[in-house]
């Protein structure tokens, strides 16, 4: 599981979950959520590390929109959702973000 989605019935808001596996942290210390819905800021959505190695957080989006993002691993290497969506060209050296759809 990469992205989890629950849709809530009493707004139009979904609770995107999202992780990332032990194998794919690859031994960092810290790993962020960048993406639109936070201006892209390493370091406004910390993931918290599991028991099972895996990193996991929950955010609050609105439905009807695709949200670009990409994981940041230790604050330097950014990395793609290796179960996302889709994938869209980010415009940087053809790098490709992940897409998440509500």
């Amino acid at each position: 599981m990469a992205v989890a989605k629950q849709f809530l019935k009493s707004k139009p808001i979904a609770k995107v979950t999202f992780e990332l596996p032990a194998e794919a942290v690859n031994g960092a210390k810290t790993v962020a959520l960048a993406g639109e819905f936070n201006s892209w800021d390493s370091s406004a959505q910390v993931l918290k590390k599991q028991k099972d190695g895996s990193y996991k957080t929950t955010v609050e989006l609105p439905i009807g929109s695709e949200y670009q993002y990409r994981y940041v691993l230790d604050g330097t290497i950014w990395t793609n959702d290796w179960a996302a969506d889709k994938y869209v060209a980010s415009g940087v050296a053809g790098e490709e973000n992940s897409v998440v759809v509500l």
